[in-house]
Formats: C-alpha cells, structure tokens, sequence
C-alpha cells in the first residue's frame, strides 16, 4: 500500500444495495483522492456490472475493492471511525460536521493514525449496532425539512471536504494568460489622459464636485486590475473618442 493510500481514509459501506450507488460512490471517492473502498456485506455480491458501469472507470484506477462479511471486520485495522448519520440516535458520542471532520481527521492520520467513514445502506442508513462501533457520529447540516442524499452524494460531500481540507488552491485567482499588470505609473499616465479629455469636453465642468468624481473614476479603473495591454488599449480608445469629438465640433463649425 502506497503512503498516499494509507494518509487517505477508508470509505466503508455497510451492506449497500445497489451496484450503481457503489460506484458512484467510488468515482465520488477519487474525484477527491481517496481510493481505499471497503465493502460489508453488499446486498448483490461483488464485483458488480452496474458498480463497474457507473464508476466511469474509477474502479480501474483504484486498489481492489474489499469484501467483509461484518462492520467490526472492516474497521479492524482503523484507529478512528466517523459514522455518517441524519438523525439523532440517542447516543452519547461526539457529533462532528463533515468539515470539521475532515479536519480533524487529517490531523489524527498526521499523527499515524488510520480513519475511515462509515455509510450505511440507503434505504435505512446505519443501525445502532453499526454505530456503536464508531467513535465519532458525522452529520452534515442540510435543509432540515428535507435531509435524504442518496450514497454517492454522501460519499462525495464527505470526501470533499477531506481534500478541501488539505488543498492550497486559492480562494480567487486572476488568470493573466501571460499578461503583465500595469505599473501604477501607467495607471497614473492613463488618469491624467483620461481626465484631460474629460475636461475637454465639459464632462468634469462642475467644479466643486470635479474633486470627488476624479477620485470615483479612479477607483473605479484601481478596482479592475488592468494589464498593460488593457492601459494601451484604453489609451487608443480615449484617443479615438477625442478625434471623434474635435471632427463633430469642426464639421458643426464649417456649417455654420
């Protein structure tokens, strides 16, 4: 087992019923990293066509499925198990969100531990006895009138936060393309072009709100990171327009 395997945690389904749940399920898992798929018990044996159909290759790319006959079996060689649950069981144990779960599983596999997450079957979710076994209790916060998700959806909204968990990618990025942001001193070139031009045709004429309108169109150009590119093309763009103005007011002159 590759040390990727072993930091990820296992995934268990607990005697799920239908082939296409299971991999769908599985593709859930590896769109987020995790490849470690644990069986007990499935209703329609294994391997399984409809599984293999609905994991759009998933399956293939991950180690081989493994078969248990009972929970305690599965989650023999873990060190912490969540169990997914939407209602309350009357039990005295941690309850976790999927977020926080994922947190602090990533935490207990840096420290060397082993994790995993049980599911249950989807038409009745996990028995008591099955969750007797589990450490932690996992609950993910929905709309409290309407909390049914069927297993791949479970799967994948617990196994995203565990690769969010662990991802660095930034909330918002700007994608340049190869582009060069412009300095500020070309932004302030383009301020003092821009403004002349605005001056020039009566645009910033009242002179006590001249000051705060300036300051407005100058945010206003900061706040859309402009390229270098972007500055030479604004520039044309004034320029146009002020050759376009000066014929109007030549050709209106000359028909006089």
């Amino acid at each position: 087992m590759s040390s990727a395997e072993t930091a990820a945690p296992a995934i268990i389904l607990v005697t799920p019923q239908m082939g296409e749940n299971i991999g769908a399920a599985a593709r859930a898992m590896l769109n987020c990293g995790i490849s470690d798929l644990r069986l007990v018990a499935p209703r329609d044996g294994w391997p399984n066509i409809k599984a293999e159909r609905a994991a759009v290759g998933a399956l293939e790319m991950m180690p081989p499925v493994k078969v248990f006959d009972t929970t305690a079996e599965a989650i023999a060689d873990l060190t912490h198990v969540y169990a997914t649950t939407a209602r309350d069981r009357r039990m005295v144990k941690p309850i976790v969100t999927a977020r926080h779960a994922a947190q602090e599983a990533r935490a207990r596999v840096a420290g060397g531990g082993r994790v995993g997450f049980l599911f249950g079957p989807e038409r009745t979710g996990l028995l008591n006895d099955d969750l007797s076994l589990a450490d932690t209790l996992l609950t993910v916060p929905l709309n409290p009138a309407f909390t049914s998700l069927n297993l791949g959806q479970a799967v994948l909204l617990v196994g995203y936060e565990w690769y969010q968990a662990g991802d660095a990618t930034p909330g918002s990025v700007l994608e340049m393309n190869g582009s060069v942001p412009a300095s500020k001193d070309q932004l302030v070139n383009f301020f003092a072009h821009f403004e002349r031009e605005l001056d020039a045709c009566g645009f910033l004429r009242n002179e006590e709100a001249r000051p705060h309108m300036v300051r407005n169109l100058r945010n206003m150009w900061q706040r859309a990171n402009l390229t270098e590119q972007e500055i030479r093309t604004l520039h044309g763009v004034v320029k146009e327009l002020a050759t376009l103005r000066q014929a109007r007011k030549s050709a209106a002159e000359s028909d006089r």
